[in-house]
């Protein structure tokens, strides 16, 4: 990205109107590199500068990440006509550009990540990356041990091919947590439904091997820390070649559709 007006960087990443950030500007409350920046007319780079404003880093486009604690009842959507989406549970400032990363059901809860970083994203949903998520999982009837054996195995769920390999454990009862390395329209719902059981609860606790904050009440989102974001590069790995293109104009467009969801 070339060097811009301070000015217009606040305002592209949603810190306020270019009049409003101005005041921002001149009122001492953003800085340049640890500095004062107290002029909006200041040429920066978000991708080589680092810029604060009212203590709020202003990250390059591509580069935002989002823990969400998704609550039972909204969908997992950029823009939805008649629900609400977890875009509307982020601040106004910071929605510019962000797409849900994967698809959770209407009432299931828990880890949802939230970017702008289509290239990152595509990565960790890719079927080739095999990224792990881990699920709390409430069943109707109690879980026999031997029904871990089978998700072990893998599972006819009624696709073209069975479901790879998943690790079903700590059962209590009829709770257990379930870990996936793949993501197909509801997956674990089909799986426990497979062997006789029904899904009444599921929670995501985890996806890359970053889990979710336990200080984060539900409805409720923070940014990622440079630690969590590579973490999630390590699970996702290196691009190649053979993920194909990396759109994330496909992300930011999509709007709600039962079919997508992957749990």
């Amino acid at each position: 990205m070339s060097r811009e007006r301070l000015d217009k960087i606040l305002a592209g990443a949603g810190a306020g109107s270019r009049s409003d950030v101005k005041k921002l500007i001149r009122a001492g409350r953003v800085t340049v590199n640890g500095e004062p920046a107290l002029r909006p007319e200041i040429k920066a780079d978000p991708a080589v500068d680092e810029i604060v404003a009212d203590g709020r880093r202003i990250a390059p486009e591509g580069e935002r990440w989002f823990m969400l604690h998704k609550p039972a009842g909204v969908v997992s959507a950029v823009r939805d006509a008649k629900e609400k989406t977890v875009l509307d549970l982020i601040a106004p400032g910071d929605r510019r550009g962000l797409f849900p990363v994967g698809r959770l059901d209407k009432d299931t809860t828990g880890l949802l990540l939230l970017t702008d970083d289509g290239a990152l994203a595509h990565r960790l949903l890719s079927p080739r990356r095999h990224v792990d998520k881990i699920y709390l999982v409430r069943c109707r009837e109690e879980i026999p041990p031997e029904t871990a054996g089978r998700f072990l195995e893998g599972l006819d769920i009624g696709d073209e091919k069975k479901t790879l390999p998943a690790v079903l454990e700590d059962i209590q009862g009829n709770t257990c947590r379930v870990t996936l390395r793949e993501g197909r329209y509801h997956q674990v719902k089909r799986m426990f439904a497979a062997v006789g059981n029904e899904v009444t609860g599921l929670h995501r606790l985890a996806m890359g091997g970053l889990f979710l904050d336990e200080d984060l009440k539900p409805g409720t989102a923070r940014r990622l820390t440079p630690e969590e974001l590579a973490q999630l590069r390590q699970a996702a790995g290196p691009r190649d070649d053979a993920d194909g293109p990396e759109e994330a104009a496909e992300f930011e467009t999509e709007e709600s559709t039962e079919a997508d969801v992957e749990e």
